[in-house]
């Protein structure tokens, strides 16, 4: 039995070099997370933008949720957030206080994440869960200011209920993702990358090159839906799991690094490439590890020396802060049955979240999902893809009757199609919006960003004033055999200029 239970456990045995190389990776994701939001404090994140608090909490808002974001509709305020939001990451990245970098850097993403749910996508929710595993493993043994003072492990091997939730939630992602993928043209028609490409707001230049070849389409669909189905089954395979976890880096790696050159979508690529470095096996580490020391072998001396080190104050609370083994196995079995407790509960999630009836789970049991961000939707261009395409024009009239288009720097209003759609996004995150201002449901939302946009152009004494604005979509559906409907204008929103102060107000 116990040759049986080494054999099972095998596949849930991590590198403690490799989980720190992805707590770097998620720290440097999260920095650049942080300056990209930085560049729209106002605009998504104070009252004067385009989510005031008091809509936000009308509208919006799940009372289990909390938001440290919340406490002012000053963008100043905000910009105090997102700098110690900045400071717990570098902590992270650099491993010191790594257990309290980690829950203060999950609990600032999920405040900022709630402060504006209008902005998210799918790879924040994984960004989100990474961090909240991570509460949970030690990541912070090696590569680490923390680990300055101790001694390297002797064996690198970690397994624990940790390891395990993480795997499995790797697994999760792809494994939903894809079941959730129930159109006919990702199982049947093999058209769902066509759809894909043929969506202008999120067509990149290289999803330009191979969108004039059905076939490669057709291929690419069917390799998506597959991998995404049963590349998650290696992670399981309790034989040459260093080949197999190599396989998985490897092919997700070519996957992602795919979607970043045919597709706009923002840091997902990132998040996922930098999710599965934990899963790098000692074979590839113990080369890493070589180059890197190749390449630093001049601060060797000085490396040396620091690691060497160590202070009287560390020894000393080394020495105080001893717990008696019996302590310590009482910990450990109350972390792991809080592990294994949450990775079931998000287990059951995922599968209802599937729509089987038998597996549903009921409102009063969601509070602990959306209190403590385990919530997730892996619904990537599913169940299908998006026909409805289109463009925006920001159709401003002056008060000597002009149409200037904002959307394109005030230049006169045309309804000719833009050469690249995606251009006119500032980033991801305003695409994101974009989408979601479309529906219908969401209709309170487009009075706040029209008057929004009205007051930041008047702050710029060099622009003609407008009397008003008419927020345009040109609505183009995307056809089989790269055909599309004529644009058809929609007016989603007018709003005219206030004489004093912009407010909310608006007709639709």
């Amino acid at each position: 039995m116990p040759g049986l239970f080494a054999v099972l456990r095998r596949p849930f045995v991590l590198d403690l070099r490799a989980l720190a190389l992805m707590r770097i990776a998620l720290a440097a994701v999260i920095l650049t997370d942080l300056a990209i939001r930085s560049t729209d404090l106002e605009a998504h994140y104070a009252n004067m933008g385009v989510l005031p608090l008091p809509v936000l909490y009308e509208q919006c808002w799940n009372p289990y949720q909390i938001t440290l974001h919340g406490i002012s509709g000053l963008w100043q305020v905000q910009a105090i957030l997102f700098l110690l939001a900045a400071l717990g990451a570098l902590a992270l990245l650099l491993g010191w206080q790594t257990r309290a970098a980690t829950l203060f850097c999950w609990l600032m993403l999920v405040s900022v994440q709630n402060r504006n749910p209008l902005i998210g996508q799918g790879g924040d929710d994984l960004l989100r869960m990474l961090l909240f595993w991570g509460l949970f493993l030690p990541w912070g043994r090696l590569y680490s200011l923390d680990s300055r003072n101790k001694e390297r492990p002797v064996d690198y091997a970690y397994a624990s209920a940790a390891t395990l939730a993480y795997i499995v939630q790797l697994a999760l992602v792809y494994w939903c993702t894809a079941l959730l993928k129930s159109a006919p043209e990702w199982t049947r028609d093999g058209t769902a990358i066509y759809y894909a490409l043929s969506l202008d707001q999120v067509l990149m230049p290289g999803g330009r090159l191979i969108y004039p070849y059905p076939g490669l389409l057709r291929f690419l669909t069917f390799a998506t839906y597959y991998l995404e189905l049963l590349l998650p089954f290696v992670l399981f395979i309790p034989f040459g799991v260093r080949w197999w976890r190599l396989l998985f880096v490897g092919v997700l790696y070519s996957f992602h690094l795919g979607i970043s050159l045919t597709l706009f979508v923002g840091l997902f690529f990132l998040i996922n490439m930098a999710s599965v470095l934990a899963l790098l096996p000692p074979l590839a580490m113990d080369r890493l590890e070589a180059w890197f020391r190749r390449q630093t072998s001049r601060f060797t001396h000085h490396t040396t020396r620091l690691t060497s080190w160590r202070s009287p104050v560390q020894i000393r609370i080394e020495s105080t802060l001893t717990v008696s083994e019996g302590g310590r196995r009482l910990l450990r079995g109350v972390r792991t049955a809080v592990v294994s407790s949450i990775l079931l509960y998000v287990c059951w999630w995922n599968v209802e979240a599937l729509g089987r009836p038998q597996w549903y789970m009921s409102d009063h049991l969601r509070w602990l999902g959306y209190l403590f961000r385990v919530d997730q939707h892996w619904g990537m261009f599913a169940p299908a893809v998006f026909k409805d395409d289109g463009w925006y024009i920001l159709d401003g009239t002056t008060t000597t009757g002009q149409h200037l288009d904002l959307n394109r720097g005030g230049r006169l209003r045309t309804s000719a199609k833009p050469a690249s759609v995606v251009a006119l996004f500032k980033n991801d995150r305003w695409r994101k919006y974009s989408e979601n201002y479309l529906f219908v449901e969401n209709n309170w939302m487009r009075p706040y960003y029209c008057n929004y946009l009205l007051r930041i152009w008047h702050e710029n004494p060099a622009h003609p004033p407008l009397r008003r604005l008419d927020v345009v979509y040109m609505k183009e559906v995307s056809l089989p055999d790269y055909k599309t409907t004529p644009p058809r204008p929609e007016l989603l929103c007018s709003c005219e200029a206030p004489t004093s102060t912009p407010r909310p107000e608006a007709q639709q």
